[in-house]
């Protein structure tokens, strides 16, 4: 089904994100294009998702995949078809978590598999102004599988196209900034200071936004 999922993404996703979004690409250079990866961005809308998935080239799409709450996204119906054939999520069971229950197993299972892996390391979607407190998880990830460089984006713009609560979106120009990529370097608490400070750059940097 792989074909299918580019298709889609291709066809259809791309130049929707394109309509609503009219993305500008600072840095593009620096996504990779093999894994493992971890893409770490701020997250503000569900536009979010469907915005990283249309940068990368179509033969690109097959190894990038966004960890996602399997509580919201597999519920079941449509949303769960659309999660596992077109978004191809990697399920996180975050009502699991504390259960003891290894919640980040899938994650770390599909980085070592070699994929690109999206991570919005606050947890859940803000306000897009300013970012919560990231989550251990994506220092976890780092320090598990070390091979794998973490990527700091900023997405700029996307909690306006389509903000928390809504679900009709509004055209307004977003712009998408990557960063230099971070290394598990031993320490998990100074591994988040420094995420958080390269995407707080990144934030820095965006250009005002206008309308698509």
């Amino acid at each position: 089904m792989r074909w299918f999922r580019r298709l889609v993404l291709v066809l259809i996703g791309r130049p929707i994100a394109r309509v609503f979004t009219g993305a500008d690409i600072i840095g593009r250079e620096k996504l990779p294009l093999k894994g493992p990866a971890i893409l770490a961005a701020n997250h503000a809308s569900h536009v979010d998702t469907i915005l990283m998935l249309t940068l990368y080239p179509s033969k690109g799409l097959d190894r990038v995949r966004p960890a996602a709450a399997a509580d919201y996204f597999l519920r079941g119906g449509l949303i769960s078809w659309l999660s596992n054939t077109i978004i191809g999520i990697v399920p996180v069971a975050r009502d699991k978590a504390g259960s003891g229950v290894d919640v980040l197993a899938p994650v770390r299972a599909a980085l070592e598999a070699g994929d690109i892996v999206l991570i919005f390391p606050e947890g859940t979607r803000g306000d897009g102004e300013e970012m919560a407190q990231l989550k251990s998880g994506v220092a976890r990830l780092a320090e598990d599988v070390p091979q794998a460089p973490v990527y700091p984006i900023w997405l700029q713009g996307a909690g306006r196209v389509l903000p928390k609560g809504e679900a009709v979106p509004v055209p307004m120009n977003c712009t998408v900034l990557v960063g230099d990529p971070l290394h598990w370097q031993g320490d998990r608490k100074a591994f988040l200071e420094e995420l958080r400070a390269r995407l707080e750059d990144l934030k820095a940097k965006a250009p005002p936004q206008r309308w698509a």
